[in-house]
This record gives C-alpha cells, structure tokens and sequence, in this order.
C-alpha cells in the first residue's frame, strides 16, 4: 500500500495535471480558465462517478485557504491608496448603489424562495461583484484597458472589491456570533471600520517603508519571504479577530501596493498567485455536489436574472444621477451587468468555512459564477464595440 506521503504527492499531480488539461482545452475554446479550473475539481471530486480521485481532502481544502490568501494578496497589490482615493465620486457612489442593490435583491430572491437567512445573505453577496479579472482581461484583449473611457467601469470595480471584502467580514463575523441584530451588526462593522482604517493609516507609515528597505537588500528571496509573510501574517490577525482571512490578505497587499516596490512585489507573487489560485478554484469545484443542482435549476435562473437586470439597472440610473451621459451610462452598465467570479466563489467559500451556510450554496454559487463568467466576455465586447456615426449621442 501507498504511503500517505506518496498519495499526498499523487493527488498533488492530479489536481496540477487535470487543471492542464482544461487550462489548454479552455484556451483553446478562448473561454476563461477559471471555468476550466471549477470544472476540473468537479471531474476529481468527490460527488462525481465513479468517486473521488482524491485521496486527502482536508489537504486540498487547507491548498485552497493558500490559494483565497494569494488570490486576496494579489487583489489588494492592484490598490494603492491612490488609485483608491482617485476613483472619484461618481465611481463611488455608481459603485455603493449598485452593489447594494444587487446585495439586497439577491437577498429577497433567497428569502422568496425560502432559503435560510445566511444562505440568503451569502449568495446575495457573491451576485453583488463583477470580476475585476475577466473584465481587465476582456478590455486588454480588445484594446481598451489603457483608455481613458475605462476609468469609470475600472473605479466601480475597485470600490465593489472593497465593499465585498468587507462585507465578507462583517457577514463571517456575525455568523460566528449566531446573532444578526442591530447591535451585533454594528459591532462587527465597528470591528472592521477600525481593523481597516487602522491598518490603512498605520501601515503606509510602518510597514511599507519596511518592505521597500527589504527590497532595497537586492536579495529577491528575501522579500519573496517578506511578503508572504505580511500575506499570512495580516491575514491570521483578520481570522483571530473574526475577519475573513480574505480582508487581512487583501490589506496586506494594499500596503505593498503603498511601497516603492510594488512592480517588483508582482512579479514575485504573481506564480504563486496562479499556482495557488488555480489549486483554489480546483478545490471548489471538489467540494461542489452538483447533483444538488437540479432541485434548484429555478432559483439558479432567479438570480441570474435577478443580478443581471439589477446590476443594468442600477448602474444606469445611478450613472445617470451623476451626470454622465445616456451612451457611456448604458456602456457602464452593460460592462458590470454580468456579477461573479473569482470573488464570488470566496464568498461562497467564507459562508462554508464557518458553517453558516447549507451544502447547496457552494455549487450553487458555482453554477452562477460559470455562467456568468461565459457571458461576461460578451456583454464587455458588445459594450465596447466602436458605434456607427448613426449611433452616436
């Protein structure tokens, strides 16, 4: 019989080679990979015939808290303070309307179809983002992403990470408390707010400095281990505090995204973000009972529809109030419409962690992120398409 070391390596040989395999077969389809890397885990997983391929779960579940930690770190090196105080105040306000909008129509969908109430709260939330991600992605295929015309679509993107972000802690926090009243709420908002602002006033002044001196050492192995070791350090403290390990990851790399040396800081996380990140999505898809689905093909349908009209909606009007014109509005709200991704599964993921969610949100969650992470491709192509002269406003 197989020693435990070997199986260990042996699942760690099929969790890298069947993400290959769809990474290629994705690529080759030009769909994103991170579809690939859901559908790869469902193939191994342990739902799916003839049975798991898998032999230590617990370890690709411990792989995938890496992976929500590098994924959040890498996140956070995009948002320097600057580029967040920059995004302006239509970005903002066009960003808290809809994501909110989207948060509490998704709620009240959960709640008319009787899902519990933290069920209800999570998949709310995981509706609520657009991936930051794919739309980069999209926007540098087609030859947009430099372009001014983007600043408003990438700003409400920045600004719904955040809420996100922080929502997760505050949902996490008062699970664990298994109270959702007025006071508790406002305590773990109170816990956040000082967590962050705390973080984010003290850490440009320590702890950036710290980092660009350790880069400044010219020794890359050395701030390699620095990093990751703010990474996990921040992200322990978040989880002692009753804060998503995501929030602390995220903050970390905001700090380093506040240094001098956040080009360099990429370019040494970046593997480790894919390597790791890929074994995250993977591992979703594992834990994904698919069979599950089909007793909710309906409400799966409700959502999508619910986020997609919601999120149009919304961050038209909301465009609108602030001025900006009917063409770029619309432009707007067609390029966010399409909610999920990679943020998305961690929200899914966060309710699971903590047990305040039921079996069915994790491939639920799943579903609607595969979906929506097909389309989005489209919808961002077809806002951005140059118009005919007829077309113009």
């Amino acid at each position: 019989m197989a020693s435990v070391e070997t199986l260990i390596v042996q699942d760690l040989a099929i969790i890298v080679l069947t993400s290959l395999a769809m990474a290629i077969l994705l690529r080759w389809i030009r769909q994103p990979l991170l579809i690939g890397y859901i559908v790869a885990g469902i193939i191994i997983g342990q739902y799916t015939p003839p049975g798991p391929l898998i032999h230590y779960p617990d370890v690709l579940d411990a792989l995938a808290e890496l992976g929500i930690v590098f994924l959040l770190f890498a996140v956070g090196l995009e948002y320097p303070l600057s580029r967040l105080r920059a995004v302006g105040r239509k970005a903002l306000v066009i960003a808290l309307t809809e994501s909110l909008a989207t948060f509490a129509a998704g709620f009240l969908v959960g709640e008319a179809f009787g899902f519990p109430l933290y069920d209800s709260l999570f998949i709310g939330l995981a509706i609520s983002v657009t991936s930051t991600v794919i739309l980069s992605s999209v926007l540098e295929e087609i030859g947009a992403l430099g372009s001014k015309d983007t600043s408003l679509v990438l700003g409400i993107t920045v600004v719904e990470d955040v809420i996100t972000v922080s929502v997760l802690g505050i949902l996490q926090s008062t699970a664990q408390t298994g109270q959702l009243s007025l006071l508790s709420i406002l305590i773990s908002v109170a816990i956040v707010l000082v967590f962050v602002g705390g973080v984010l006033t003290l850490g440009p002044l320590t702890i950036s400095p710290l980092i660009d001196r350790v880069r400044r050492s010219g020794v890359s192995q050395v701030l390699l281990l620095a990093l990751v070791g703010l990474a996990f350090g921040m992200a322990l403290i978040s989880s002692l505090i009753g804060i998503s390990v995501a929030t602390g990851a995220f903050l970390a790399g905001v700090l380093v995204a506040e240094s001098d040396s956040q080009a360099v800081a990429h370019q040494l996380v970046a593997p480790l973000k894919e390597l790791f990140g890929a074994i995250f999505f993977v591992s979703m898809g594992a834990l994904m009972d698919i069979s599950l689905l089909t007793t909710y093909l309906v409400p799966i349908a409700a959502f999508l529809a619910t986020a997609f009209g919601m999120k149009l909606l919304s961050t038209y009007l909301a465009a609108r109030q602030q001025g900006i014109a009917h063409r770029e509005a619309g432009q707007a709200a067609l390029t966010l419409s399409a909610s999920g991704g990679e943020l998305s599964i961690v929200v899914a993921k966060g309710g699971s962690d903590i047990g305040a969610t039921s079996p069915f949100v994790l491939p639920f969650v799943g579903a609607l992120t595969i979906v929506t992470t097909m389309v989005a491709p489209f919808l961002i192509r077809r806002a951005w398409r140059r118009p005919r002269p007829n077309e113009r406003s």
